[in-house]
Parts: structure tokens; C-alpha cells; sequence
């Protein structure tokens, strides 16, 4: 086995489709898929299963890829091992986050580093929950803030908040449909939505609760960015499931409505998330502020649409 083909394998497990890996790889899926098949001949077992949507891990494809993030781990922190002795004065901490929760958090986070560490290096990314939980993963990220992530063996997962999910079409008197003051599930099925694709944990979430309710959903837009997400909502082309955060400007300001899902509500879980094991006094620091500062955010009412569940 090689290095290589072990990430690429847990890129594909990870992703659920050959083809999406071999998109985010940018490979051929033919090599990809040649790499994976030559992983089950060597260790003799099937490491995916494939179906019509995709692909799912094994039994023995689940122990490989904990093993294989294990090995990336340990391979990346080599490197960060040597090459700490080059770190700026103060340390550097790289944190994640998703957009509405950013504009939300990024502020006074940055505030308290400029207060408290002037002397720290700060880095901040923003991405969708996907994108983030890999970027830990891969160590790209010491910190994060995502949503709904499924439970993994190498990350440590701290549930902090949760935000009703929302409706959002296009400004009151735009359409006919937006005159409704809520709407159930099954009424969703009525409306040409523009979501994230299946890798998106909230797209799932979307999904489930259809699925329960005998409801088939019309997506007629994938796109993986809010912002895009909201603009073509705001320009009458179908409408999309966000947080009350996301959208708090646009509905003060006219440009888009909010409508509550009701039976079931609909709510997605905020969560902190470090690598398990030891970490850097820098990276708890970091982790306790942000925690610090979202529960503020919560108890003081300027996180619109959530409710705390830490401890």
C-alpha cells in the first residue's frame, strides 16, 4: 500500500461517489477507480460497497480508513514537528468556520487575539461543513466550527448550539407562494428549491426529514455557497434552507423572507471540533474562546434563531 493510494481512498470514502473525488483529485475516475480496486486485491477484502448514488464503506473499508487518517496524521505532524522551530513568535492557530456563523464570531475572536496575544499568528478560513471537517483532517485547520459532522474516531466533537432551519424565498409580493406564513414539510415538495449537494451535511438533514414524510423534494439548483444560494433566491429563481443568521441582513433590508418549517422543526447542531489527543495549548486556548464567545453571542440574543445546549 502507498501513501497516496491511502489518501485517495479516504477521499473517496469520504465524498461517497468516484466521481466527486476524482473532481476534487482532479483525476481521471478511471485511475482512481484502478488505485482503489488494486487496495481490495492486495488486502483481499471489498473496501466499498457501490450502489445507484454513489459508494459506502465496509466493514473492512471503515478500519481502513481510520487507519489511513491515523497514518496521514502522523505523517503531517511529522512535518509540523520539524518544522516548528520556524513557527512566528507567539504561535500561529488556524480556525474554520461557516460563513453566517463567521460574520458572527470572527469579530470578536479577532478582537480578544489583538487584546490577549498580540503577538499570535491568526488565520481564518470559511467554507461549508464538508469542506471544513476535511481541512482538519488534513491538519490545514486546528479548529472549527461545523454542522451536524458525523462522528469520527479522530475528531473531537462538542456540541454548543442549535439553529432552526428556515424557508427563505424571494422578497414578500415577489411570487404567490411567498404570502404563506409557514410551511410543513410536505409542502416543500411544491417548491423549485436551490440546495447544496448530498455532500453538504445540511442538504442531508433536508433530505431525512423528506424521506420521513413521504415527501420527494424538487431540487432545481445544486450549488455549493450560500451567498450564490441567496442571491438567486432574491432573484426569483426558487427558494433554499438557511439558518435565521444567514439571512438576517437580507430580510431587514427587504431583499429576501424567512418562512418557519413546521412538523417537524427543522434544526441543525453547531459543533466545536479539534482532532482528538493531545493539542497544543494554543489550539484549547483558541477552542475555549470560541466557545466562550459563541455562548455570549447566544445568552445575549444577537445569534438569531438558536438556543444553547452546552453544558
Amino acid at each position: 500500500m502507498e501513501l497516496k493510494e491511502l489518501r485517495h481512498f479516504a477521499r473517496v470514502a469520504r465524498a461517497g461517489s468516484f466521481s466527486r473525488a476524482a473532481q476534487e483529485l482532479r483525476l481521471a475516475q478511471p485511475a482512481l477507480s484502478r488505485q482503489i480496486a488494486k487496495l481490495e486485491r492486495e488486502l483481499g477484502v471489498p473496501l466499498l460497497a457501490r450502489h445507484g448514488r454513489g459508494v459506502r464503506l465496509t466493514t473492512a473499508g471503515s478500519m481502513l480508513l481510520e487507519r489511513a487518517e491515523a497514518i496521514a496524521h502522523l505523517v503531517r505532524q511529522t512535518g509540523d514537528d520539524i518544522r516548528e522551530d520556524r513557527a512566528p513568535a507567539g504561535g500561529r492557530v488556524t480556525v474554520g468556520v461557516p460563513p453566517a456563523a463567521g460574520r458572527l464570531l470572527i469579530p470578536p475572536l479577532v478582537r480578544h487575539f489583538q487584546a490577549e496575544r498580540p503577538q499570535t499568528s491568526l488565520h481564518i478560513r470559511e467554507g461549508v461543513t464538508s469542506t471544513l471537517q476535511e481541512w482538519l483532517l488534513d491538519k490545514r485547520l486546528d479548529v472549527a466550527l461545523l454542522h451536524n459532522p458525523p462522528p469520527l474516531d479522530t475528531l473531537n466533537i462538542k456540541p454548543v448550539l442549535q439553529e432552526r432551519m428556515w424557508l427563505i424565498g424571494p422578497p414578500p409580493g415577489a411570487s404567490a407562494a411567498a404570502d404563506a406564513r409557514s410551511y410543513r414539510i410536505r409542502d416543500l415538495g411544491d417548491l423549485p428549491l436551490i440546495l447544496p449537494s448530498l455532500a453538504h451535511n445540511n442538504r442531508r438533514l433536508v433530505e431525512q426529514a423528506a424521506l420521513e414524510h413521504g415527501v420527494r423534494l424538487r431540487i432545481k439548483i445544486e450549488i455549493d455557497s450560500v451567498a450564490f444560494a441567496k442571491a438567486m433566491v432574491e432573484d426569483g429563481l426558487g427558494y433554499t434552507i438557511l439558518t435565521y443568521a444567514a439571512v438576517e441582513e437580507e430580510v431587514a433590508q427587504g431583499r429576501l423572507a424567512a418562512f418557519p418549517i413546521l412538523r417537524p422543526v427543522l434544526s441543525t447542531t453547531v459543533t466545536l471540533v479539534t482532532l482528538t489527543g493531545a493539542l497544543p495549548r494554543l489550539t484549547e486556548e483558541t477552542a475555549a474562546t470560541l466557545f466562550g464567545i459563541a455562548r455570549n453571542l447566544v445568552r445575549g440574543r444577537r445569534w438569531s434563531g438558536s438556543h444553547w445546549i452546552a453544558a
